[in-house]
């Protein structure tokens, strides 16, 4: 039996001007050497208080855990940390923040991870897949996310690079949305999702930290060779809205999780695109 997903109600008005999307500077936030996650170490981000009274009516940012295939579906470079781990929980919390400050949309500070056969998955308007160019759904897991999108359901998939990462994802989709009406459909900078909030002046492409500092000041942006171009998608459903928002050769996780370990990488990545970039979806995922 279908569930109907709990709809979020109010305004979502930014409260920011311009460049001046900072004017609260919290530089600085999370920092040091990734580390295994630490759920109750906020490591500085601050915390807010919910209203009781409307604790199920605020966004919260839900971060899926997926199944991988063989030894590809782990981080090697992380300790052998499962793939949807990368970024966490430092780019949750530090985008719930910063959605939190410049907006006046009501957020969980806290997040949550869900698994695509979790009931609880249908109270959630937006859900968050990150590295998905190894993912292996499951049977089980293509029919929840099937019915979770066709149901009104957002799902942005973030931070995958190059040919190989992507006809895995694309292939991976296609078995959850096979029908041609479904197929994913580029999208170009004219496209009102880069300019409803925050007014982009190009398709942003955030590498990460270690790629920015590493090619400073040569204008490098992309990660490997066969990823020079920022590739961004969307699938929409039969009355014309987007159910999944695809963000290929970039890296928004990054931006958001590594905000606080260099001024110039938060300046460029975090404050310019990131950021912007983020809210422009979740406002975007909210109203259409």
């Amino acid at each position: 039996m279908k569930r109907p997903l709990r709809i979020l109600l109010g305004c979502f008005v930014v409260l920011c001007i311009g460049g001046a999307i900072f004017a609260q500077q919290r530089f600085g936030g999370r920092r040091g050497p990734r580390r295994a996650p630490d759920l109750t170490d906020r490591n500085g981000v601050p915390e807010w208080d919910v209203d009781p009274a409307f604790k199920k009516d605020v966004f919260t940012f839900v971060r899926i855990k997926y199944s991988s295939e063989g030894g590809f579906g782990r981080y090697r470079g992380y300790g052998g940390w499962d793939r949807w781990l990368i970024d966490f929980p430092d780019s949750d919390l530090n985008f719930s923040f910063r959605l939190q400050q410049l907006t006046s949309l009501k957020v969980d500070p806290k997040g949550k991870i869900l698994e695509l056969t979790d009931d609880e998955l249908f109270d959630y308007p937006f859900i968050y897949i990150v590295e998905p160019g190894y993912l292996s759904f499951s049977e089980e897991e293509r029919a929840c996310l099937r019915r979770y999108l066709l149901n009104g359901g957002f799902l942005m998939v973030d931070d995958f690079w190059g040919v190989a990462e992507g006809e895995n994802w694309y292939q991976e989709i296609a078995k959850v949305l096979p029908e041609p009406q479904y197929q994913p459909v580029p999208l170009t900078l004219e496209h009102p999702i880069f300019h409803c909030v925050f007014d982009l002046k190009e398709l942003p492409q955030i590498p990460s930290i270690n790629t920015a500092l590493a090619y400073k000041g040569t204008g490098i942006t992309y990660e490997r060779e066969d990823a020079k171009q920022p590739d961004y998608r969307a699938v929409y459903d039969d009355k014309g809205r987007i159910m999944v928002m695809i963000c290929h050769n970039t890296d928004n996780g990054d931006g958001w999780e590594r905000e606080g370990e260099d001024e110039w990488y938060f300046r460029e990545f975090s404050e310019k695109k990131a950021y912007p970039l983020g809210i422009n979806i979740i406002y975007w995922a909210m109203t259409h």
